[in-house]
């Protein structure tokens, strides 16, 4: 391959990573032409690209971009999946797609991803998984946030109600006995 050549791959695929933090890496050894097809049209319709890198260009790509605690996952026959652009599809839901797809092809190997700096081997991915998404971390948030004050009001609501219903009650006697007073009778 001439320098040109490489040089162009480098500048396509520093264009194409630029402004991201979090990336995936997926051997497709032993995936077949249709397998790795439908792959690649699964992941398109949630905005996930698949890119198949030649190591030595994606490591001289990654220290350029910051990403170089990526390159201890180029190893061997490589390709880079990332959102479709910067700020797009979160790296967990990546992962969740790749092991979900990992299901009805056996074949493919997830090496790994990156998130935020941090590299997840292929035994720690699985973890990175079951790790929350960003709106499914600001649920919890809210939730926890939104618990003590709903207890609390139920709480005031509960005692009010029962105020209510007594002072209700007190209330249609005096209607039924007409106002005589204002005593209510002993024992209530």
């Amino acid at each position: 391959m001439s320098k040109a050549v490489k040089a162009l791959m480098r500048k396509e695929l520093s264009a194409r990573l630029a402004g991201t933090d979090s990336l995936a890496v997926v051997d497709l050894t032993g995936v077949d032409g249709v397998s790795n097809n439908l792959l690649r049209r699964q992941l398109r319709e949630r905005n996930i690209r698949l890119r198949v890198v030649k190591n030595s260009i994606a490591r001289s790509v990654f220290a350029e971009l910051g990403l170089e605690a990526a390159s201890a996952l180029l190893e061997g026959p490589s390709a880079v999946v990332t959102p479709a652009e910067p700020g797009g599809t979160e790296i967990v839901s990546i992962v969740r797609e790749l092991l979900a797809q990992k299901k009805s092809i056996p074949a493919l190997q997830v090496r790994g991803a990156m998130m935020e700096g941090e590299v997840f081997g292929p035994d720690r991915v699985e973890a990175l998984s079951r790790y929350p998404t960003r709106a499914e971390a600001l649920a919890q948030d809210v939730a926890l946030c939104l618990s003590p004050g709903a207890r609390l009001s139920g709480a005031l609501l509960g005692a009010g109600g029962v105020l209510a219903g007594v002072i209700e009650e007190i209330r249609k006697r005096r209607a039924e006995g007409g106002e005589s007073g204002g005593e209510t009778p002993a024992g209530e």
